[in-house]
């Protein structure tokens, strides 16, 4: 019995555990290396995206979640993955952007979905069959490209084309490794966890947790929107909400010390 709850907690943990990555920020730092380094660094920056890329891991978990032949994984990811790429190079190449807190947010909207068809909502709430899988997986592909690419244009390219175009495949290559890599892990834990009778069993409350994450990222998004377009006058001045926040830290921490005395 407490192997199959390991399992369990094994799934839901790749479903939980990306929330507290610091994914998508991109840092100065990360900025300086850029132009210190040669392309290899762009190739590493990708990697380092995909791997703590909260939003496109939780919906690659959905996606892949009931696939149990490794033809179905490899069809639905590569379909995903040439979306992404399309929108990643297109978008960035010729320089087309949008609000990147909106467009996560819309990234956020996309694993609440996937999560939903996994557990029969269209069925169970609509009296619908599901949209084409395919056909959906593609088109949140070309959204979670757009999102990697409103990212990615933070970053100094270069003026010259040739190079910009270089650098853009290079952080593209990183995606995919980094993908890659994911989808390993997941799909090796989703294997191992479907020969126990606790599949069938807490497969409806993953996918519940799933949604419930995305739910929470939407709303993570929808703040900072708020805040980046309306820093001065939504609810309280910025600096203000910033220090608002260090002082909950320090209580936090102040909390846990005098617990441990």
């Amino acid at each position: 019995m407490r192997s199959i709850y390991l399992y369990f907690l094994g799934a839901l943990a790749l479903v939980i555990f990306p929330l507290f990555a610091l994914a998508h920020s991109i840092s100065d730092e990360d900025k300086q290396r850029m132009l210190d380094s040669g392309y290899i660094q762009y190739v590493w920056l990708g990697v380092n995206h995909m791997l703590t890329g909260y939003d496109h891991l939780l919906f690659l978990f959905g996606v892949v979640f009931f696939l149990t032949t490794l033809k179905d994984i490899f069809k639905f990811v590569t379909i995903f993955t040439v979306g992404h790429c399309l929108t990643l190079i297109f978008a960035t190449y010729f320089k087309i952007t949008w609000n990147y807190w909106l467009i996560d947010a819309v990234i956020a909207v996309s694993v609440i979905y996937k999560g939903f068809d996994n557990n029969g909502g269209f069925q169970r709430h609509f009296n619908m069959q599901s949209p084409n899988l395919m056909r959906m997986v593609f088109i949140f592909g070309l959204l979670h490209g757009f999102g990697l690419s409103t990212r990615l244009q933070q970053l100094p390219l270069g003026e010259d084309s040739t190079q910009m175009l270089i650098r853009i495949l290079s952080f593209n290559v990183g995606v995919e490794l980094g993908q890659i890599a994911a989808l390993i892990v997941m799909a090796t834990v989703l294997a191992a966890w479907r020969r126990r009778q606790s599949f069938k069993q807490f497969s409806y409350l993953a996918n519940l947790a799933l949604i419930a994450a995305g739910v929470y990222l939407l709303f993570v998004q929808l703040h900072g929107y708020q805040h980046d377009v309306n820093g001065e006058t939504f609810r309280f001045p910025i600096q203000e909400h910033l220090h608002t926040h260090e002082d909950m830290d320090i209580k936090n921490a102040t909390d846990k010390s005098r617990n441990t005395l």
